[in-house]
């Protein structure tokens, strides 16, 4: 049951629910809201929930209703507003170790790296277009990767000639625009081979790219970027404990 309302509207919910209860139709187990500018912790928005949530809690309690769990802090609450905690808190990016707030950690570590590896390594001369559009040209030789991973995979095509992916311990970006399945990484001089991997994302802890960093570039947020990603790409589970 959710409900911020007020006045006789809230109430009338609340005592139709409380009826339904006693009749024996449904259990009403918890009251629950949800905050929408809880990414902003000083947003005026997010004490005037809290404060119509409370409104709403006394209300059913009124009607007779008696909930285990009154739950509102999503992971930006649960990390910035202790008085929204409640029974229950619900943190959803923050169990991936990615930040719900702009410019703060949290000590969270991002638990999820994307990798692949280099299917085909080429030097191509000054002047050399990539990819459909051609919107990215060689200024100078340069040797090219293709990273068998693309927007049908879920990468975003918005972070196509800026996505940042790290190859043989340097960071280099992404030319040309993605394609459904494969992309291409300006490489310049560096020695590399096909077969040779590529973080595209990860912790950072070792000089690779973030889901922050692709953010970035796609114009979008963390969490877009790690929900996205298909079913195409299979997935390893690590025990942090070992």
């Amino acid at each position: 049951m959710a409900t911020t309302s007020k006045g006789k509207t809230g109430t009338a919910k609340s005592e139709a629910a409380a009826k339904a209860e006693v009749d024996g139709l449904v259990e009403v187990v918890g009251v629950w809201s949800h905050l929408a500018c809880a990414d902003e912790p000083a947003n005026p928005s997010v004490t005037k929930q809290l404060r119509a949530f409370d409104k709403a809690c006394a209300v059913a309690a009124r009607a007779g209703l008696d909930p285990r769990y009154r739950h509102l802090a999503n992971s930006p609450a649960t990390l910035t507003r202790p008085d929204t905690h409640f029974d229950l808190v619900r943190p959803g990016i923050a169990v991936y170790g990615l930040s719900p707030v702009v410019g703060r950690r949290f000590g969270l570590r991002p638990a999820m790296t994307l990798k692949a590896r280099l299917a085909m390594v080429k030097r191509v001369p000054a002047g050399a277009g990539v990819s459909y559009g051609l919107t990215w040209t060689a200024p100078r030789p340069s040797t090219l990767g293709l990273v068998p991973l693309g927007y049908g995979d879920g990468l975003p095509r918005h972070a196509s000639n800026g996505a940042p992916v790290r190859v043989g311990g340097e960071r280099r970006t992404i030319v040309g625009r993605i394609c459904m399945d494969q992309c291409v990484v300006n490489l310049e001089d560096d020695q590399a081979a096909a077969g040779d991997e590529v973080v595209l994302f990860g912790p950072g802890t070792d000089g690779e790219p973030t889901a922050d960093d692709w953010a970035d570039a796609a114009g979008t947020i963390n969490y877009e970027i790690v929900t996205r990603l298909g079913a195409r790409i299979p997935r390893r589970y690590v025990d942090s404990e070992r």
